[in-house]
C-alpha cells in the first residue's frame, strides 16, 4: 500500500500522541506501508515545523526531513495539475500521489478532501484510513 501524507497529518502526528495521525505516522515508521513523498512536500513540512506555535529544535526538524527522505519513495512529479483552485499549493499532493502511484492521500484539508478521489487515488481522513488499514491487515 502506497500513501501520501499531507503536512497537517504529519504535524498532528508529531506533536500529539495517541491520535489518528500519530497512529499513521507510527505505522509508517514501523514500515506497515510505503510513504510516497516529494522534495516539495518535505520542504513544506520543514517550513511548517520551523514556524509552528510549538517550538521544535532545529536538529529534530532536520531529523524528520532525513527520516522521510531515507524511508520513503521520493518522486519528482512530471505533471503539473490545477485541480484544486482554492489553494493551488495543495495540488502538489495530487501530483506526488499520481507520480508515485499512491493508493491514498491522507489529509485533514478540506480542499483535498472535497476532491475525494483523483485518477483512482482516494483522498480520505486519517480516521477513515485507519479503518481501511485495519481491515486490510486482517
Amino acid at each position: 500500500m502506497r500513501i501520501v501524507l499531507d503536512t497537517n497529518v504529519f504535524i498532528s502526528g508529531i506533536f500529539w500522541e495517541g491520535n489518528f495521525c500519530s497512529k499513521i505516522v507510527e505505522a509508517w515508521k514501523d514500515k506497515k506501508f510505503e510513504l510516497v513523498s516529494s522534495l516539495e512536500i518535505i520542504e513544506e513540512l520543514v517550513k511548517t515545523l520551523k514556524s509552528f506555535k510549538i517550538q521544535m529544535d532545529e536538529l529534530i526538524i532536520k531529523e524528520w526531513g532525513r527520516l522521510i527522505i531515507e524511508n520513503s519513495i521520493i518522486v519528482k512529479p512530471s505533471e503539473k495539475l490545477k485541480i484544486i483552485t482554492e489553494d493551488i499549493e495543495d495540488n502538489k499532493f495530487l501530483e506526488t500521489a499520481l507520480e508515485g502511484k499512491a493508493d491514498f492521500i491522507i489529509s485533514q484539508d478540506k480542499h483535498l478532501l472535497n476532491v475525494s478521489e483523483f485518477r483512482g487515488i482516494r483522498i480520505i481522513l486519517p480516521e477513515n484510513f485507519l479503518k481501511i488499514f485495519k481491515r486490510e491487515k486482517n
